[in-house]
């Protein structure tokens, strides 16, 4: 049987995982898929569809651990806590909005903080309070 133990090195990981998915997929930098994809001349080359394809695995996995995990509601009001603390920043000053490049790296890193709390959401609510969800089941 697996090890059930979930840790903050577990969720950093996850996190991790995470903010290479997002990242990979697009940043500011211009080094991502998105970037290689409109710099292409063929669009159809086998190497950015193969990237494309695997991009697309992380995210349907990542997206859909988070929506069974939070669900919509959970996952908006995640978004909307870390909406609240950029418009803080922005707010007092912290961060400007004319700083489109900080911005997006802040979103990006927000995203990334969203999914991989959805993935380990299970995780978290069994050390919070005890219980188990309907999917987890002992098989000794």
């Amino acid at each position: 049987m697996a090890d059930r133990s979930f840790n903050f090195a577990g969720f950093m990981i996850r996190w991790i995982l995470a903010l290479f998915l997002v990242f990979c997929t697009y940043n500011p930098s211009g080094y991502s898929w998105y970037h290689w994809l409109m710099g292409a001349e063929n669009k159809i080359e086998p190497l950015l569809i193969l990237a494309a394809v695997l991009l697309l695995i992380g995210w349907v996995i990542y997206v859909r651990a988070t929506a069974r995990s939070l669900g919509i509601l959970g996952t908006l009001l995640a978004l909307a806590l870390f909406g609240t603390l950029v418009w803080a920043l922005i707010y007092y000053q912290i961060i400007s909005l004319s700083n489109t490049t900080l911005l997006s790296y802040i979103v990006l890193v927000i995203l990334s903080a969203v999914m991989a709390t959805g993935l380990s959401w299970s995780h978290i609510r069994r050390r919070i309070s005890g219980q188990l969800d309907v999917d987890d089941r002992d098989d000794d």
